[in-house]
C-alpha cells in the first residue's frame, strides 16, 4: 500500500476543502509546485493533483500550474478535475501526467471511459465519490441513485488502473476513513482500490493496512498532512514495513 499526498488546486493555490464544499476553503500554499516537491522529497511515490476549478467548470482550469508540477517532479502524478473527453485525456497524458482521474464522465459517458481505458491501459483511474454509498458527481454537487459498487463493476476488464474511492462525508473531517465501505468495494471488484477521505492519523493508515489483502493498494491523504496531524515519512515507513 502506498501513501499518496493530495495537492488540490483552486485559483492557482494549494487548498483543502471541507467535504468538497467550494465555500469552505483553507489555503495552505500559494505555490502548489513547491508543495508537491516537498512531498516528493519526503518519499512520496505518487502525487494526486486535483483541479478543483476544473471540476466545477467541467473543463481544466489550472493547466499551467499542473504542467509546472509535472516538469519539476521526478515521480508520477495523477490528475483529476474537469476531465470529460478524450482530447483532455490525451492532452494531460502527452504533457507528462502518468494517470488521469475521471469521475463525472464515468457516469455520464461510460463508453467514452471504456474506450479511453482500452486506448490508454493502466493510465485511467475512475474516481468514485460516494455519499451514503451513492455516487456523487459534478464536483460532488449532485448525488445520483447509483451505488458505488454498481458503477465500479461496469469497468471490470477494460484496463482501469485503479478506483479512487472517497467517502465525501469524511473528506476533510479528520474522522478516519470509511473502512467498511472501502473493504466492501474492494472485495466485490478485481480493480485495485485506493482509499480516500477522513485520514487523520498514523492509526488510520494502520487500520487500512489489512485491506491490502482484498485489493486496497493505496490511500490518498490531504488535510492531515497539511495541518501536521500525519507525518508523511512515518506513514510511508509504516506501509513499507508492513509489506516486507
Amino acid at each position: 500500500m502506498i501513501v499518496i499526498p493530495a495537492v488540490d488546486i483552486k485559483n492557482g493555490k494549494c487548498v483543502r476543502l471541507l467535504q468538497g464544499r467550494m465555500d469552505q476553503v483553507t489555503v495552505f500554499s500559494d505555490d502548489p509546485t513547491a508543495m508537491a516537491n516537498k512531498w516528493e522529497s519526503v518519499g512520496a511515490e505518487l502525487i494526486h493533483v486535483v483541479d478543483l476549478d476544473g471540476a466545477v467548470q467541467k473543463s481544466p482550469q489550472n493547466i499551467k500550474t499542473i504542467k509546472r508540477i509535472v516538469d519539476r517532479l521526478h515521480i508520477p502524478i495523477q490528475v483529476g478535475g474537469g476531465i470529460r473527453d478524450v482530447n483532455t485525456i490525451e492532452m494531460y497524458l502527452e504533457s507528462g501526467v502518468q494517470r488521469v482521474v475521471i469521475g463525472t464522465a464515468a457516469i455520464r459517458h461510460p463508453e467514452l471511459i471504456k474506450n479511453a481505458c482500452r486506448k490508454f491501459p493502466n493510465r485511467i483511474v475512475i474516481g468514485i465519490d460516494a455519499r451514503n454509498g451513492l455516487v456523487a458527481i459534478e464536483g460532488w454537487v449532485q448525488t445520483t441513485q447509483i451505488q458505488a459498487v454498481e458503477l465500479a463493476s461496469q469497468f471490470e476488464d477494460c484496463g482501469v488502473a485503479a478506483i479512487n474511492f472517497t467517502d465525501i462525508q469524511r473528506d476533510g473531517m479528520m474522522t478516519g476513513p470509511n473502512i467498511e465501505q472501502t473493504q466492501r468495494l474492494a472485495e466485490q471488484i478485481s480493480i485495485p482500490v485506493v482509499a480516500s477521505g477522513g485520514v487523520s492519523s498514523l492509526k488510520d493508515i494502520e487500520n487500512l493496512l489489512p485491506l491490502e489483502k482484498v485489493g486496497v493498494t493505496g490511500v490518498i491523504t490531504g488535510k492531515a498532512l497539511y495541518d501536521g496531524r500525519l507525518d508523511l515519512k512515518a506513514a510511508i515507513q509504516l506501509t513499507q514495513s508492513s509489506s516486507i
